[in-house]
């Protein structure tokens, strides 16, 4: 009898230990995030860290390499992907979904147990045009919690997994469970890979050292599973994006955030646009077209203007624009955007707007926007 009470007392000893080490890795991590923009109550220190020494610069003499690029890269401070679908049931009602996972490093030792130096951090955001589905989770590299794995490919944060059998994502299975959300999504991907930039070498300020590396996965056909709020399994299938990009100390004190744009234009064309904004009001470029032929065009800044037409108050007053005027003449191309849901602001440790989009103009297309800052 007294082994059993023991044992039970071990193992909520254990539990206690955990939960504490828990709060003390997020407390941690949020309090990095000091500096605030108060003029736009945005924190997005998350990626800023001035301790960058130890690890390696991107710098563009080294070109991203495919697929051993799929993997961990130690060396760099942060490591993150994106993903984005656009589906429908066979109703056809139309769904967003988003997963993002991202790894954040505190130095370059790679310890064992609670003091491993990496942390882990991914989203789940499923959306309609009237609802929004979301949940966040952190996890500690070193206790087998989450993890990336590079042959075959897999990455992982608790019963969160996209796994494959191959060195890249491709062919995968996105496998997501909540108490809201039920998600299983194969992925195939039926266009080339595509590197933004000089091989994949992206200067996020033409005036600074700053910069990353970047590979995409403009071209992915999905179907699977989706279950929300305990509800009938629906059967949905359509078009997905994925990136994954890296580096060390990604913000500068003087950018105040991004605006993301990925469009699915037609079925053989993709369009991403990074805009860089910054203190002293500049604003930094990035635009990629891509064909599922594997013609990649990097966009000069002077081909391209991204205006914003329309800001939305959202609820707690945050001003945040909704719709932009894209246009790139050279390429016969005029978008105005609309968002499927405008409630798409997450509360995460890094919060920002993003969701599902729609084009009209030249094309009618669709995609998603990730609005940083704001």
């Amino acid at each position: 009898m007294k082994r059993v009470i023991i044992a039970k007392l071990l193992t909520v000893a254990s539990l206690v230990v955990v939960l504490i080490a828990a709060a003390i890795l997020y407390k941690n991590y949020t309090q990095r995030e000091a500096t605030v923009n108060h003029h736009h109550g945005q924190k997005i220190d998350l990626l800023r860290n001035a301790n960058t020494e130890q690890f390696e610069s991107v710098t563009s003499e080294t070109s991203v390499v495919i697929p051993q690029d799929f993997s961990l890269h130690k060396q760099y401070q942060h490591g993150w992907w994106h993903f984005f679908a656009n589906v429908k049931d066979k109703q056809g009602k139309h769904y967003g979904i988003q997963w993002s996972y991202f790894r954040i490093s505190n130095d370059d030792q790679d310890r064992l147990g609670w003091q491993n130096s990496q942390l882990y951090v991914s989203h789940i955001v499923v959306s309609s045009d009237t609802r929004v589905w979301k949940e966040q989770r952190l996890a500690r590299g070193g206790i087998g919690q989450a993890g990336i794995e590079n042959s075959p490919f897999k990455v992982w944060i608790d019963n969160w997994s996209w796994n494959s059998l191959g060195q890249t994502p491709f062919p995968g299975e996105l496998l997501v469970a909540t108490d809201k959300i039920q998600l299983n999504l194969s992925s195939v991907a039926s266009g080339p890979f595509v590197l933004p930039g000089e091989k994949g070498y992206v200067a996020r300020n033409e005036n600074t050292a700053l910069a990353s590396h970047h590979l995409t996965a403009p071209f992915i056909d999905v179907s699977g599973e989706l279950s929300i709020d305990g509800g009938d399994s629906l059967t949905i299938d359509g078009k997905a994006w994925m990136s994954k990009e890296w580096g060390s100390g990604l913000q500068t004190s003087g950018q105040k955030g991004w605006d993301w744009f990925v469009f699915h234009l037609d079925h053989e064309t993709t369009l991403s646009i990074h805009r860089y904004r910054y203190q002293d009001a500049h604003k930094h470029i990035v635009a990629t077209l891509s064909t599922s032929s594997g013609h990649v065009i990097s966009l000069e800044e002077d081909e391209i203007s991204v205006i914003p037409l329309q800001s939305t108050l959202l609820p707690g007053q945050k001003s945040v624009p909704l719709s932009w005027v894209i246009n790139i003449p050279k390429y016969e191309i005029s978008l105005t955007t609309q968002v499927l849901n405008a409630n798409m602001w997450l509360p995460f440790i890094l919060p920002y707007w993003e969701g599902p989009i729609s084009t009209t103009g030249s094309h009618t297309g669709f995609g998603f926007m990730q609005l940083v800052g704001y």
